[in-house]
């Protein structure tokens, strides 16, 4: 069970010095608990994909969205459906609508399409209404397109079970995603929130590596991103020559 401390770091520097209220995590682990893992979820709506990566054991849930549902050429309802039936985790199905009450009606279709369907809103006023309405009655929602550590602030009152923030297409615009990360995740542990931060708008593995070391609960990426965190040219270096040594001895394991 992790603990959080918050403590004020004092200093000598000629004169006693304060420095700003720094967070320290103290985890209390018992000798059969760990910490949680960061969760890998795929963001696409291509179901071979899907497949490849839930058959290495290490996909944890799926994120669409009407961009990749355009892009698939599938029925909204029937790929989702085909999706949930491919992971336990969370698969998110975003609703269309704007306005609060036609969200309601959407969710209330969306969810019926499997128990681990997780509805995805905009992070708008009648997106965190909606959002409180049905987490409030047990149903995971994913609120999207967050864009500042505010937005994410509001998120996380409004019950989310997941925010996205968008570190991407903040790049683009100048600003390092990274940063809110950090921000969102200071401000999450400060309140103990229990809404998870879901970085999206990945681009590449080091937008990866960089929320493990911040410690984001879930990542989501595109197939082609996840696959290249398993790759290093050291690493087929090595296959190589030890297949090549393995070859000379003329020997076989089967």
């Amino acid at each position: 069970m992790l603990g959080l401390l918050h403590a004020r770091v004092l200093a000598s520097c000629g004169a006693l010095c304060h420095f700003p209220l720094q967070r320290i995590k103290i985890a209390h682990l018992g000798p059969n608990e760990r910490a949680p893992s960061m969760k890998f979820f795929v963001d696409t709506a291509e179901i071979d994909d899907i497949k490849e990566l839930a058959s290495t054991g290490l996909l944890d849930g799926v994120t669409t969205n009407p961009s990749l549902i355009h892009k698939s050429g599938r029925d909204f309802m029937e790929v989702t459906k085909e999706i949930c039936g491919l992971t336990d985790g969370p698969v998110s199905a975003e609703v269309v609508a704007l306005d609060h009450e036609t969200m309601m009606k959407e969710a209330e279709v969306l969810r019926k399409i499997a128990d681990n369907v997780c509805i995805k809103v905009p992070l708008t006023v009648d997106g965190l209404k909606t959002c409180k309405a049905l987490t409030s009655e047990g149903t995971m929602v994913n609120v999207t397109l967050c864009f500042s550590a505010n937005q994410a602030l509001l998120a996380a009152k409004a019950g989310a079970t997941f925010i996205s923030p968008f570190v991407g297409r903040h790049d683009d615009n100048g600003f390092d995603g990274m940063d809110l990360i950090e921000d969102i995740r200071l401000i999450y542990d400060n309140y103990l929130y229990d809404t998870e931060i879901l970085v999206a708008s990945i681009r590449h593995t080091t937008h990866i590596l960089e929320s493990a070391k911040i410690g984001a609960d879930v990542i989501t990426a595109p197939p082609k991103v996840i696959m290249g965190l398993f790759k290093h040219v050291l690493t087929d270096k090595g296959i190589e020559a030890f297949m090549a040594d393995w070859a000379k001895t003329g020997q076989s394991i089967l």
